[in-house]
């Protein structure tokens, strides 16, 4: 094993978080804003990159710590390292309503590739790179541009689904079609592809965007119900316009509504 061995526990039902134990000397990689809690005994490093190969020299960990700036992350990471006398726990909580879903790259050929702002924690060890596409369909219409996160190695890592998470085993030549924002992460045999909706009324009424992603086995993908961008959407949908002025969702009446809700202001 490469990468350092974990147990853990995940917690929660809509708003999750995972609790990781570590033995002496044992670390975790963060991303930066998923930190919770931990035990006294565990010392915090930010470092560049995901310290995953601290023998490749400075040249080696500024290239790795700068493809993550493709990805739209920061330069830096954070580990967590049991530095004290036995177990140690500390908890990473999941940014928004959804599902954290623990995977075993042992598990997955040493690989798996997700969305750019799914990835939470892993065992230090595990490499957090980049992933190009090689289409310039998928990379100018597929909701994830050209890049995505691939995690490598051995060890476990914990990625985060928004809404309800869905798992789905591919068979050999099984085709899914997913919406592109749906799509969580898949297994490195998976085929990733977008296709066309087509027909007229679908591409201008149809409201479901004009493309699918369509993922070809053999392999193992997870799909989430609520993308953060649609969760986005939905809010700044509702959220209030400029000044004291409100859209009166939910009522006809508008202003009037509110005036007989029992709230004066219009």
């Amino acid at each position: 094993m490469n990468a350092h061995e974990i147990d853990y526990q995940i917690h929660g039902e809509e708003m999750q978080f995972v609790e990781i134990e570590l033995d002496p000397q044992e670390g975790v990689v963060a991303e930066s804003g998923s930190f919770m809690m931990m035990s006294d005994g565990i010392k915090m490093d930010t470092i560049f990159g995901d310290g995953s190969n601290q023998n490749e020299g400075v040249l080696g960990k500024l290239f790795s710590a700068g493809k993550r700036l493709l990805t739209g992350e920061s330069l830096f990471m954070t580990i967590f390292s049991n530095i004290g006398i036995g177990k140690k726990k500390i908890s990473f909580a999941a940014p928004y309503p959804g599902k954290i879903i623990p995977i075993d790259l042992s598990e997955l050929d040493g690989k798996f590739i997700c969305q750019k702002d799914a990835f939470l924690c892993a065992a230090k060890g595990v490499s957090v790179g980049i992933e190009f596409s090689k289409r310039l369909g998928r990379g100018l219409f597929g909701g994830e541009g050209f890049i995505m996160e691939k995690l490598e190695g051995d060890g476990m890592v914990f990625v985060h689904a928004g809404g309800n998470m869905s798992k789905k085993v591919l068979q050999a030549g099984e085709i899914l079609k997913v919406d592109t924002g749906c799509v969580v992460g898949f297994t490195k045999k998976v085929d990733y592809d977008i296709e066309f909706v087509g027909g007229i009324r679908n591409t201008v009424f149809g409201g479901e965007g004009l493309f699918f992603a369509t993922l070809k086995g053999p392999g193992i993908v997870y799909v989430q119900s609520l993308p953060f961008s649609r969760l986005a959407g939905r809010v700044l949908a509702l959220a209030p316009q400029t000044g004291n002025k409100t859209r009166g969702e939910g009522s006809v009446l508008g202003g009037l509504g509110r005036i007989l809700d029992g709230d004066n202001r219009i």
